[in-house]
C-alpha cells in the first residue's frame, strides 16, 4: 500500500463521524472550562474544515479538554482543539473558514469528562495559549545550531547540494538538517519556506543578511524557513559559518568576511605565494579536502615550518620551498577555503602560505623563500590506453579547473597511470599537474587553452622523474583522439527551436516569473530544460542558479514586472554543460520557443456568439453535489442529507418548463440516508430509473437507491426514492464509489473508502449481486487515497478502462483482471505522481466515435492537482486505449484547473468549466475560482483544440456540476467550499454554447420508435429541410455528474441518410459502441442541434428492470 504522510491524510478530511442515526442524537447541556494552566483560554466552538488545526492530532477514549491542552503545550502550538468524544487537534494558526459558530454546536460529550463539550461532528471546541508565541528562529535541533539569516550566493547557491528526500508541503527545520546530517554535511539551510539545502561550506559569496528570512516552514509554522534568496542557515558540530568561534583555542572570525586571518593556530600570515617553476613549492607532503580550511591545513602539517593552501582546497607543507617560488600580492590569493568561505586559501597557481617562523611582509618583493633543489625531463610517454596520446601542456586555473574530475593525488604518478585511471572511469582526456596529480573528463572547460611553450609544463611525474606532469597551473594532456574544447561559459543563443532571450529578474514581490520549478541537481543543461518544458507545452523557459528550470509563457515576464538585467548578473555555470551559463542569484537565463507553436488558442471577444454566454437560470432550493436529468426531461439534484442543511430531504426534482414558476418548478422528494459523495448511473430499464449506491457513512456507505422518474413536463411526478438497507445493500460499504453500465447490462461499482475518511476499499462488485463476493485489486488499494471516483468505461475491445490516481489499466469484463497496463498519465512538468481523480480531481469524458465505429476509442482527461503543494494542473492528456503501444499526448490549457467540470454537446465538443486555479478537493482545500468556460473541439488539431468562452461571475468549487441538458444548453449548478469566501451555492446558471447564440435556424425531427436494437434501421422525420448544412445525429449517454466525473458519459455520430425530410439513422452495431442504457439523441443540421429526446439503446439484457424483488421496492419489469 502507497505510504501516505499524515498530511495528506488530513487534507482530504471532512470530519469523522462514527456511523449513528440522526434520530437518536440528542442535544446535551455541557459546558467548556474557560481555562487551563500554561494561559490556556477558551475561544467558542468554531468549524471544522477538515483540518482547522492540524499540526498534530491525538486520540484517547478518555479525552478531556485539559488533557488535549496539555497534549499540545508539550509541541509548543498555540491552538488546541477537542472533535467528536476522542479527538484532540493542535495548530499554529486557523485554517480559512474555521470559524467560531454557535456553542451549542459542540454538543459531544467528552469521553473522559460526560459533562465537558467536546467538539462535535465537524465542530472543534478550541483552546487558545497566550504563552506559546509566534514563529521563532528554531535555534537548532539535535546538535545544530542557528547561525541567522544568509543571503544567497551571488555565483550560485550559497550551499551547493539541494536535499530532495523532503517534500515542500512537510519542511521543517529538523526534517532538513536530520536530511542533510544523513547525506554527510555539516551546513544546512531553509529557504523559501519549502526548500533545503546542504553542504559542508558556505560557496559562491554568500553573506549574512540582517533580515528577510520571514516565511514560515510550510510543515511547521511556528518557525522560520529562510525568504526568496534568504537561508536560515544551521550548521552542526563544530563546523562554522566563519562568523563565531569553531574549536576551542580559535578566534572567532571578525571584521571583513573573507579575509586572511594574520594568525592560525601557531602559525603567523606568511605571504601569497607563487608555485615553483618545476616543483611544488611546498613539497613535503599534502592532501585535498572539499571541506578545507585553514586550521585543518595548520593541523595537517603540524611537523613542518609553513603549510599553504591552494586553490580553496589543496593543502601543502614544507620546511623550505621549492625553486622559483615567489611571494606575490596577497590579493592574488582570492579563492575562499572550501570550508570555510570567510577565509582564503589561495588561487591558481597561488599559496596562502602560513609559518612558525616571524610573519612575513605579506606583500611582493621579487624575493625568493629558501628553496630546495629541482630535476629536468622531456621523456615522452609510452604504453598508453589504446588510441590514446599527449597533445601538450595546457593552462589550468584561469576560471576554474580545465578538467572536472580529480583523482586521488598519488606519489607514484605516470603519464600512464593518469590516463588508465582516466580510461577506466570512461573519459577520454587526462590531465597530469603538479607531480602527483592527475584530473579526468570528456572536455577541456573553463576556457582552457594551449600554454605558449611545452616548457611551462615543467614539474617531473611523482612515479618516473622522466616524464614531465604539468607543472604550476599547467597540465600535460593525454587524450583519446583530439581533445574537444569547449568555450568559456556563455549562454547558448540558440537551442533547437528555443531562442535565448537574456537574463532577467526573478522572485520579485517572492513571487517566481515563470510558475513551474524543476530540480535537475548535478546534470542541468539548457538542452534537459528546454525539452522537459517543451514537452508540457510551455513556450517560456528560465534556468537559475544551475540547476533549477523554470517553465512558463512569455507572457510571464511581462505580468511579473520581470525586467531585463546585465548579461553578468547570468553567470552560474550549468553543471552539465560547464560552456554553458544557466542564470545565477535570482535570475533567469531566459528562453522563447520560436518554432510552430505549441498551442494556440481562440479568444472570442466577449459578448460575441462565438463566446457563448452564462446565464441566471433560477435560485435553488438545495447546494446539490449531484445532477442528472431524467428520461423524463425533468433534472433530479440531490444533495447532502445529515451532514447536510437542517431542513434538507436530500433529493428534489425540478421541472425546466416552470423555470418562471420557482414553487411550481420545484418537487421534494426523499432519501433515507446520507448520498454525499456516492456514486450514480442511469438503469437500462424501460423506466430509465436513476441507480444511487454509496455514501458518508454507516449505513448510508451501503446504501443501493432507485428512482423511477415520472410526470411530464408541466406536470409533477409522484414517484421518490426507495431505500431499504436491511433488504437491499452494496456487499462493501463505499464512500466516493463510482458506478458503470457494463456491456451485459449489469452495473460495475468500483473503489471508494471507508466512511467518514475511512480505511480504502480496494474492491469491485457487481449488481445485482451475483452471489460473488467483490473483488479486490491490488492497484486500488495500493493508490489509495488518490484513486477515489475512478473514470471508468466499455471499450470497443470488450475491455474496461479505468483511469485513477496517475495510471490507467485495461480490465477483462468477465474475470477483471487487467489485461493491459497504460503508460503513466502525464500529470506536472515538475511532478509525475500528479493526479486526475479525487482529491487530486479532474474531470474526463470519452471522445467522439463515428460510424462505422471501426477507428479506435479516445479518452480525455483534463485539470487535476498535486499532493502536498497542491499545485493546479493547467493540461488536458488524451489517449486511446486500445491502440497497441498506446501513448499519452499533452496539450496545454489556458489557466490552471482542479475540481472542475466538462460537458459533452451533442456537435461532438466539450464544456469544460468550473473549478479552483489551485488546490485539491474537499472542504476549503482550494482556492481562486476559475471562472472561464473553455469549448473543446477534438476535431482540430492538438493543441489548438481550445476556444476561451465567457466567464460566469458565480464561484463553482468543491461539489459543483455540469449536465448538457436536451435543449442544448449546459446546467450549471452547486459549490460547497466551506473556505469562508465563496458561499455555499443555490443559484442554477445555463450555459448556452455557440451554436444557439449564432442566429442560424434549428432544426426539429420526430422519431417515434424510442427504443433501439443494435443495428437497427430507425426513421427520423424532419420538420423541415435542412438549411445550415449537412445532417448528422448523435447520441450523448445520460450523465450523472458529480466530484469531476460524467458517470455514462459518452459521444456517438450516427449513420444517417436522408431524402428529402425522411431519414434513416443506423443504431449503433453493438453493447461495446454503446452499452446498454439511455441516450440523448439529437438531429443537426450544419451543426445546430435540435431538441433532443431520450431513447433507450440495447435493451435490457441483464433483466435489471426485474431487480431488485425486495419489500419497499417497485419494478418496471423488462
Amino acid at each position: 500500500m502507497k505510504p501516505c504522510p499524515a498530511a495528506s491524510l488530513l487534507s482530504i478530511s471532512l470530519l469523522s463521524l462514527k456511523p449513528c442515526h440522526a434520530q437518536i442524537l440528542q442535544k446535551r447541556d455541557l459546558i467548556a472550562p474557560a481555562s487551563f494552566d500554561n494561559g490556556w483560554t477558551y475561544q467558542g466552538c468554531f468549524i471544522d474544515v477538515g483540518r482547522t488545526i492540524s499540526a498534530a492530532s491525538t486520540t484517547d477514549a478518555a479525552m478531556t479538554n485539559e488533557e488535549c491542552t496539555s497534549y499540545c503545550f508539550g509541541l509548543d502550538f498555540p491552538y488546541a482543539g477537542t472533535e467528536y468524544y476522542t479527538q484532540c487537534y493542535c495548530g499554529s494558526s486557523l485554517a480559512t473558514g474555521g470559524t467560531n459558530t454557535t456553542a451549542t454546536d459542540c454538543n459531544t460529550p467528552c469521553g473522559g469528562n460526560s459533562t465537558q463539550a467536546c467538539g462535535g461532528p465537524d465542530r472543534l471546541t478550541l483552546y487558545k495559549s497566550s504563552k506559546v508565541t509566534g514563529p521563532e528562529v528554531n535555534p537548532g535541533p539535535n546538535g545544530w545550531v542557528s547561525q541567522g539569516c544568509y543571503a544567497e550566493g551571488t555565483t550560485g547557491r550559497a550551499l551547493t547540494y539541494q536535499l530532495g528526500s523532503v517534500a515542500n508541503a512537510q519542511m521543517t527545520v529538523a526534517a532538513c538538517t536530520s536530511g542533510c546530517k544523513a547525506a554527510g554535511y555539516t551546513f544546512a539551510g531553509v529557504e523559501y519556506g519549502g526548500e533545503c539545502y546542504c553542504g559542508k561550506s558556505l560557496s559562491n559569496g554568500a553573506k549574512p543578511a540582517a533580515s528577510g528570512c520571514t516565511m514560515t516552514c510550510n510543515g511547521n509554522s511556528t518557525e522560520y524557513c529562510g525568504g526568496p534568496s534568504l537561508l536560515n542557515l544551521y550548521t552542526y558540530g563544530s563546523s562554522s559559518s566563519g562568523t563565531a568561534t569553531t574549536t576551542a583555542g580559535q578566534p572567532a572570525q571578525t571584521g571583513t568576511c573573507p579575509a586572511q586571518p594574520a594568525l592560525v593556530g601557531k602559525y603567523n600570515w606568511y605571504g601569497c605565494y607563487t608555485e615553483g617553476t618545476s616543483a611544488r613549492a611546498l613539497a613535503a607532503t599534502t592532501y585535498a579536502d572539499d571541506g578545507m580550511t585553514l586550521e585543518s591545513c595548520a593541523t595537517f602539517c603540524a611537523a613542518y615550518t609553513y603549510f599553504g593552501v591552494e586553490y580553496s582546497r589543496e593543502c601543502y607543507c614544507g620546511n623550505s620551498f621549492s625553486a622559483g617560488s615567489k611571494l606575490t600580492t596577497s590579493s592574488d590569493c582570492s579563492m575562499t577555503c572550501a570550508g570555510n568561505d570567510c577565509d582564503f586559501c589561495g588561487a591558481g597557481n597561488r599559496l596562502s602560505v602560513y609559518s612558525l617562523n616571524a610573519p612575513g611582509s605579506g606583500s611582493s618583493s621579487g624575493s625568493s623563500p629558501p628553496s630546495g633543489t629541482t630535476t629536468s625531463a622531456t621523456q615522452q610517454p609510452t604504453g598508453l590506453p589504446q588510441g590514446w596520446q599527449s597533445y601538450g601542456c595546457y593552462v589550468d586555473g584561469v576560471n576554474g579547473r580545465i578538467l572536472n574530475e580529480q583523482n586521488p593525488d598519488d606519489p607514484n604518478l605516470t603519464l600512464e597511470s593518469c590516463a588508465a585511471s582516466c580510461a577506466s572511469q570512461n573519459y577520454t582526456i587526462a590531465g597530469a599537474e603538479y607531480s602527483k596529480q592527475c584530473f579526468c573528463g570528456n572536455n577541456i572547460v573553463n576556457g582552457g587553452v594551449k600554454a605558449n611553450s611545452s616548457t611551462e609544463c615543467n614539474t617531473p611525474c611523482a612515479g618516473d622523474s622522466s616524464e614531465i606532469c604539468g607543472g604550476g597551473g599547467r597540465m600535460t594532456i593525454i587524450s583519446k583522439g583530439t581533445p574537444a574544447v569547449l568555450a568559456p561559459p556563455a549562454p547558448v543563443p540558440v537551442v533547437g527551436n528555443w531562442t535565448y532571450q537574456g537574463c532577467y529578474e526573478d522572485n520579485i514581490n517572492q513571487v517566481h516569473t515563470f510558475f513551474w520549478q524543476n530540480i535537475f541537481a548535478n546534470t542541468m543543461t539548457p538542452e534537459q530544460c528546454l525539452n522537459a518544458c517543451g514537452e508540457y507545452g510551455y513556450m517560456a523557459a528560465g534556468l537559475e542558479y544551475g540547476q533549477e528550470c523554470y517553465c512558463g509563457d512569455p507572457e510571464n515576464i511581462k505580468t511579473a514586472g520581470s525586467t531585463k538585467r546585465p548579461e553578468s548578473e547570468c553567470n552560474v555555470p550549468c553543471p552539465g554543460n560547464a560552456s554553458a551559463i544557466c542564470g545565477g542569484g535570482s535570475r533567469l537565463s531566459t528562453y522563447f520557443y520560436t518554432g510552430t507553436p505549441f498551442y494556440s488558442w481562440g479568444f472570442p471577444a466577449a459578448g460575441t456568439a462565438a463566446a457563448g454566454s452564462y446565464e441566471q437560470l433560477m435560485g435553488g432550493v438545495c447546494v446539490p453535489l449531484m445532477v442528472t436529468q431524467a428520461v423524463t426531461g425533468k433534472v433530479v439534484f440531490l444533495e447532502k442529507w445529515g451532514t447536510g442543511e437542517p431542513n434538507s430531504t436530500g433529493a428534489y426534482e425540478l421541472d425546466l418548463t416552470l423555470v418562471d414558476q420557482y414553487k411550481l418548478a420545484w418537487r421534494e422528494m426523499h432519501v433515507k440516508t446520507d448520498i454525499f459523495c456516492s456514486g450514480g448511473v442511469t438503469l437500462p430499464d424501460k423506466a430509465g430509473r436513476q441507480l444511487n449506491v454509496g455514501g458518508w457513512s454507516g449505513d448510508s456507505t451501503y446504501g443501493v437507491r432507485l428512482y423511477t422518474p415520472d410526470g411530464s413536463a408541466g406536470v409533477n411526478g409522484t414517484n421518490d426514492w426507495q431505500e431499504n438497507v436491511d433488504v437491499l445493500k452494496l456487499q462493501d460499504g463505499r464512500w466516493y464509489p463510482t458506478a458503470m453500465n457494463m456491456a451485459n447490462g449489469s452495473v460495475l461499482v468500483v473503489g471508494g473508502e471507508e466512511g467518514s475518511n475511512g480505511a480504502p476499499i480496494p474492491t469491485l462488485e457487481i449488481l445485482p449481486y451475483t452471489g460473488t463476493a467483490p473483488l479486490y485489486m491490488d492497484w486500488l488499494e495500493r493508490t489509495d487515497p488518490n484513486n477515489l471516483y475512478p473514470f471508468c468505461s466499455v471499450l470497443p475491445s470488450k475491455g474496461i478502462f479505468v483511469a485513477y490516481w496517475n495510471e490507467a489499466r485495461i480490465l477483462d469484463e468477465n474475470t477483471f483482471a487487467t489485461i493491459k497496463v497504460l503508460p503513466n498519465i502525464p500529470g506536472a512538468v515538475n511532478n509525475p505522481m500528479a493526479g486526475r481523480t479525487y482529491p487530486l480531481e479532474g474531470s474526463a469524458v470519452l471522445l467522439p466515435m463515428h460510424a462505422p465505429f471501426t477507428e479506435p476509442l479516445g479518452v480525455l482527461i483534463c485539470g487535476g492537482s498535486s499532493e502536498g503543494a497542491s499545485y493546479a494542473l493547467d493540461n488536458c492528456v488524451s489517449t486511446y486505449p486500445d491502440v497497441e503501444n498506446a501513448t499519452w499526448a499533452i496539450e496545454r490549457m489556458p489557466s490552471q484547473r482542479v475540481i472542475s467540470c466538462m460537458a459533452p454537446l451533442p456537435d461532438g465538443t466539450y464544456l469544460i468549466l468550473n473549478g479552483a486555479h489551485h488546490g485539491v478537493a474537499g472542504f476549503g482545500l482550494a482556492d481562486s475560482p476559475n471562472l472561464n468556460a473553455l469549448l473543446y473541439d477534438p476535431q482540430k488539431p492538438l493543441g489548438h483544440r481550445i476556444t476561451v468562452m465567457a466567464n460566469t461571475t458565480v464561484a463553482r468549487m468543491y461539489h459543483s456540476e455540469a449536465i448538457t441538458l436536451l435543449d442544448g444548453r449546459v446546467l450549471v449548478s452547486g459549490s460547497d467550499p466551506q473556505d469562508n469566501v465563496n458561499p455555499e451555492e443555490y443559484r442554477i446558471e445555463s450555459f448556452t454554447p455557440p451554436y444557439l447564440k449564432n442566429g442560424k435556424p434549428r432544426p426539429s425531427f420526430t422519431v417515434t420508435n424510442k427504443d433501439w436494437s443494435y443495428g437497427q434501421s430507425i426513421t427520423v422525420n424532419l420538420g423541415g429541410p435542412a438549411q445550415n448544412g449537412a445532417i448528422q445525429a448523435t447520441l450523448l449517454g445520460s450523465v450523472t455528474s458529480t466530484h469531476g466525473n460524467s458517470m455514462g458519459a459518452r459521444t456517438l455520430f450516427l449513420d444517417i441518410s436522408c431524402a428529402g425530410t425522411t431519414c434513416t439513422v443506423t443504431a449503433p452495431p453493438s453493447q461495446y459502441i454503446a452499452p446498454p442504457t439511455w441516450y440523448m439523441f439529437f438531429i443537426l443540421d450544419g451543426g445546430i442541434p435540435a431538441v433532443g429526446v431520450y431513447v433507450r439503446v440495447g435493451g435490457d439484457p441483464g433483466q435489471i428492470g426485474n431487480w431488485p424483488k425486495a419489500a419497499g421496492f417497485s419494478v418496471p419489469g423488462v
